[in-house]
């Protein structure tokens, strides 16, 4: 039987709250008609008896006391879903807004998810190549993880998310079975637009799904973008056998949206104002990546995520911290020098990088190589302490090839084009020629076969010829400058 409840009885920002309400559910979708005819959607977000709250995802404005009526579907949010959602574009609430008309779905999915059972989960395994010397070596993505990247506002995390996603393979994937869903919360439309456009001109838009919450959508909106993404991959991948990547941006201006949600609900505040339950939700999207046995796909996961004030003890990055395996963190500094992608080594990790690199998957010499480049780095920050303080022509000899060690670690490993793909071979035969710059002798996290193998007499001297090299093509792109102004 089909009940219509007519009026309500409160409104507060976008929620609306209805009495003498039976027999309702948590997380129900509601249809709102007002008295004009239009209709909004919303869900039950609270039950107190037979008073129940509800979020309006279009927001409450022109709702009137008396005349608007509410029905309840009895049923959550769902979305429609089929393999024609690959190279669509949708909004944060799933639907289409690239103006090729609806889905014809095969399947109606909840977006609240169904928790995995710990059981039936396997171990990650296998790495994701992403062509970035700094993530395949030192931070190595492994398939069905959850790896953020904490961002400041302003750098160029944007940019990584889109050469990611357009770099990014799985050994015995291939474009069949190999898809990216991207959700963007809160972003401008020029940031919109931007990756619309980078997706579309390298050519990976037919194999990506794109969730936009833009700025001036309603922020309850928002709430929901993450969910049906989350949602999408975990179709491709459980029910189509694809292999999916899901990048999200900005997870700090989804948990902001919460923040507001939860206070126009009256909730007691916890640390700098974002609901006490911060973490638990925050886990209940982080926890939807892995792998499932008797499933051929997985889904992995790229939070990315601006700290206010560059602030790592910020609630949204502290707690992302405790829920994920590890962490890629930029760099103010380093992106003020023009480095780019400006990763902070040290304090990045991938706590399953072990169990996904080595001779079965990348190269034998890979876990040796990346504890030893970790090490260098951080004496590297030693030296370069030390020589702030006595100066660098004070340095002990050895204290001076690790600065020179950093200083082409930086350049040219850390440092690499927007457009260019490292491959894992070139990304590690890299890393040895920057380790041979030191003494054999201070290389003591690598077994003395493999330094015998790998260790690269006179790489100072490739380095400066390499630099030679790229002086006469600045020199002579200058030249070709001049020339056309001629």
């Amino acid at each position: 039987m089909i009940i219509n409840y007519v009026g309500v009885s409160e409104i507060s920002g976008s929620l609306i709250v209805l009495e003498g309400v039976k027999d309702a559910s948590y997380d129900e979708l509601v249809e709102v008609r007002l008295d004009s005819g239009v209709k909004r959607q919303g869900r039950i977000v609270q039950i107190d008896g037979e008073r129940v709250v509800v979020q309006v995802f279009e927001g409450t404005s022109s709702i009137s006391l008396s005349n608007t009526s509410v029905h309840l579907t009895g049923r959550p949010l769902e979305l429609p879903l089929s393999s024609e959602i690959l190279g669509r574009v949708f909004s944060g609430s799933g639907k289409p807004i690239d103006g090729l008309g609806k889905i014809f779905p095969k399947k109606k999915m909840d977006i609240n998810g169904v928790p995995i059972n710990p059981i039936s989960r396997l171990y990650p395994r296998n790495y994701i190549n992403t062509g970035i010397s700094t993530i395949d070596t030192l931070i190595t993505l492994i398939r069905g993880q959850k790896l953020p990247i904490f961002s400041g506002s302003g750098m160029k995390h944007n940019e990584l998310a889109v050469q990611i996603a357009r770099q990014a393979k799985i050994q015995g994937a291939d474009e069949s079975n190999f898809a990216i869903v991207f959700a963007a919360m809160g972003v401008k439309n020029d940031v919109a637009e931007y990756f619309k456009r980078k997706f579309d001109e390298s050519g990976v838009l037919q194999r990506v799904v794109m969730f936009l919450n833009l700025s001036n959508d309603p922020i309850i909106e928002r709430i929901l973008t993450p969910r049906c993404a989350l949602t999408a991959a975990e179709y491709l991948a459980f029910e189509l056998d694809m292999h999916v990547l899901v990048i999200m941006t900005d997870m700090t201006s989804y948990a902001e949206a919460l923040r507001e949600f939860s206070s126009s609900k009256g909730e007691i505040p916890g640390r700098k104002g974002f609901p006490g339950y911060l973490y638990s939700d925050l886990a209940s999207l982080y926890e939807r990546a892995g792998m499932v046995k008797g499933k051929k796909g997985s889904v992995t996961q790229i939070p990315i995520l601006t700290m206010p004030n560059d602030d790592i003890t910020h609630p949204v990055p502290d707690l992302t911290g405790y829920i994920t395996e590890g962490q890629i963190v930029l760099d103010r500094s380093l992106s003020s020098q023009g480095y780019y992608p400006p990763i902070s080594v040290l304090p990045s990790l991938s706590r399953l990088m072990k169990d996904g690199i080595g001779e079965e998957y990348t190269r034998d010499d890979h876990s040796d190589l990346a504890n030893q480049l970790f090490s260098s780095y951080a004496k590297v920050m030693d030296a370069r302490a030390l020589a702030s303080v006595i100066g660098e022509d004070d340095l002990s000899d050895i204290d001076k090839k690790y600065m020179k060690f950093g200083k082409y670690f930086e350049k040219k490993f850390l440092n690499q084009g927007i457009n260019e793909n490292r491959s894992i071979e070139e990304s590690l035969d890299l890393g040895w020629k920057l380790l041979s710059l030191l003494p054999r002798e201070e290389l003591s996290r690598i077994d003395d076969k493999i330094i015998n193998q790998r260790y690269v007499e006179g790489s100072e001297e490739i380095f400066k010829q390499d630099q030679k090299i790229n002086l006469l093509d600045e020199n002579d792109s200058s030249e070709d400058d001049e020339d056309d102004q001629d």
